[in-house]
């Protein structure tokens, strides 16, 4: 009988639910340990027996605790630091193209700063900035769907000319996946971009026409974005945020220099190929 491998071990703050959905998944080799990045001592059962660790901790939205500078710069070097006490082999963030510690936005300054700190920490250190992410249940063309459905008009923040280069969760996942198994790939940062450039405009208009909705588009300048996702804000999920409207001001493309996808020997598939088979006219009735 061949021996099982060892199992992925999850640590996340809300572990009954977590481990609910992996069960509905019949992913029962997971095991989910309860941590919190901003508790340090929290992550030792977590990482007690680990080859490698992946910290894909993020987040949009600053309410209390919750902050950039808590999770980003504080909680990424808490866990390289404790993975380095642990005696862990390899270490993976997930960053974010444009990831820039001298930003003028707090969201992108601090995931900058947190990728220097991990590297500090833990010195061998991977770093992957991938795009935004698509894929089932995602908050890009998932949200544009939804918004379709619910107003006559939809945003186009900026005028919609940020140009982006989306990318597929799972090609993404399959990256971090060889970078585990290759250990070249250490100290290394990996740019993970989409195959094709789009304006956000465009990304509009390719989620109405897979609803099958007809919507005004009006501009709306980045000052009342800003304002608007303020009060967005307030609510228990927000469908805008400060971060988002900043990461809306640039450009979110990869530089062309770091390496990608290519040297991963991956083939990344394109937002075409994939978000018609979760976002289509069945989903808007």
């Amino acid at each position: 009988m061949d021996e099982l491998p060892p199992p992925v071990m999850q640590a996340v703050r809300h572990a009954e639910r977590a481990r609910s959905v992996l069960h509905a998944d019949g992913l029962d080799r997971v095991a989910v340990f309860r941590a919190d990045v901003r508790d340090p001592n929290s992550l030792v059962a977590a990482l007690a027996g680990a080859d490698a660790v992946v910290n894909a901790v993020s987040g949009y939205v600053e309410k209390g605790g919750l902050t950039f500078e808590a999770v980003h710069v504080q909680g990424a070097e808490a866990v390289a630091r404790k993975a380095a006490e642990a005696g862990v082999a390899r270490l993976v963030l997930i960053s974010g193209i444009g990831a820039d510690p001298k930003s003028g936005s707090t969201y992108v300054r601090t995931r900058g700063r947190g990728e220097s700190v991990v590297q500090q920490a833990f010195p061998g250190a991977t770093i992957v900035r991938p795009g935004a992410m698509f894929g089932p249940g995602d908050a890009l063309f998932g949200t544009l769907a939804d918004l379709a459905r619910l107003l006559p008009v939809l945003p186009l923040i900026g005028g919609g000319s940020t140009r982006q280069q989306p990318v597929y969760v799972e090609d993404v996942a399959e990256a971090v996946c060889r970078i585990l198994v290759n250990p070249r790939t250490a100290g290394q940062i990996y740019e993970l971009a989409g195959p094709r450039t789009y304006t956000v405009r465009e990304l509009v208009v390719f989620t109405l026409r897979l609803t099958g909705k007809r919507r005004l588009l009006m501009t709306v300048p980045f000052a009342m974005a800003g304002v608007l996702a303020r009060v967005s804000e307030l609510l228990p999920s927000p469908p805008l945020t400060t971060s988002q409207v900043d990461l809306l001001k640039v450009d979110n493309i990869a530089n062309g220099i770091l390496p990608g996808f290519r040297e991963l020997s991956i083939q990344p598939e394109a937002v075409e190929e994939v978000v018609p088979t979760y976002v289509g006219r069945s989903r808007a009735l």
